[in-house]
């Protein structure tokens, strides 16, 4: 199929993104809109505040691609969504944790026994969550889990109804800034994960050739920003709307790049995959390599 009959069938490319990392960069310099315009296609951006409700979206084709953290993919394999990985990011790293307030007794990870932690099911957060109890010896059933959204944890860590929380940036940015908080565990600290660009399943093989021009361009928005540093925050902030301050401690420790999935990055993938399993967090065992998108003539 050459680049312009798939332009020509396809008039709109819908992406998920949310309020950080390199698609919001992607957003602001227009890269992709640049690459697709004279092939007839626009680009609509659908902004998510976490990777489930993006994965479920693409799912059912609302949207055509879109970016997450490493867990929401295997949630949404498990249960059979018809999604695809065309693409890895880097980790989340520094710019997500688990965290108390400072007056707050826990002092380590292995304190969140019978504790109340506020997580989004699903997430990066998630992972994060249960990998960190598992190195400090701490059984996940023997936390409770409060599964909730950023907003509505941010909420509950406002006003005490949980103990501790964990989350990404810039939510985590945001309740530093906010409250100057006892960081237990960072992801940089306790996994080796990467980041995902997903396609719909559908879509990819339908329209292969937007796929890895998005890719590049995103290639493309990465090098920018590696380039720019003092000019990231002001564009993250332009599209976001989250606080300048906020926004520059979340920028500032964020790594760019989108580079092809390995196998190494497959099997690390995997062992989260069978660590939810394991756990009972997912219903189904799934095979990472399934859903992994190869393009054509790769």
């Amino acid at each position: 199929m050459s680049f312009g009959a798939t332009a020509q069938e396809l008039k709109q490319f819908s992406i998920g993104y949310q309020k950080t990392g390199l698609p919001v960069i992607a957003r602001q310099q227009q890269v992709i809109e640049k690459v697709l315009s004279d092939k007839g296609v626009t680009v609509k951006w659908v902004e998510f505040t976490a990777g489930p409700p993006l994965v479920e979206a693409l799912n059912v084709g609302a949207i055509d691609a879109g970016w997450t953290g490493d867990a929401p993919p295997i949630f949404g394999q498990s249960a059979g969504a018809n999604i695809v990985y065309a693409a890895a990011l880097p980790s989340n790293g520094d710019g997500e944790a688990i965290f108390v307030k400072p007056a707050s007794p826990i002092q380590s990870v292995a304190d969140l026994k019978g504790k109340r932690v506020g997580v989004g099911k699903g997430t990066s957060a998630h992972n994060l969550l249960v990998a960190a109890l598992e190195k400090a010896g701490v059984p996940f059933d023997q936390i409770t889990p409060v599964y909730l959204s950023p907003a509505d944890a941010a909420a509950a860590f406002a006003s005490d109804q949980i103990d501790a929380w964990t989350v990404w940036d810039p939510f985590f940015a945001i309740a530093e800034t906010r409250y100057q908080p006892r960081v237990l565990a960072r992801s940089s600290e306790v996994l080796k994960v990467n980041t995902y660009f997903l396609a719909n399943k559908d879509f990819a093989k339908a329209h292969p050739e937007i796929v890895t021009t998005t890719i590049a361009a995103l290639g493309e928005a990465a090098k920018w920003a590696d380039q720019n540093r003092d000019k990231v925050v002001a564009a993250l902030h332009e599209v976001t709307g989250v606080p300048l301050d906020a926004q520059t401690i979340a920028a500032n420790r964020t790594k760019f790049g989108i580079f092809p999935i390995t196998d190494e990055i497959i099997a690390g993938q995997q062992a989260t995959a069978d660590r939810f399993y394991k756990l009972g967090l997912i219903p189904n065992a799934v095979r990472i390599s399934d859903a992994v998108w190869t393009a054509p003539g790769n």
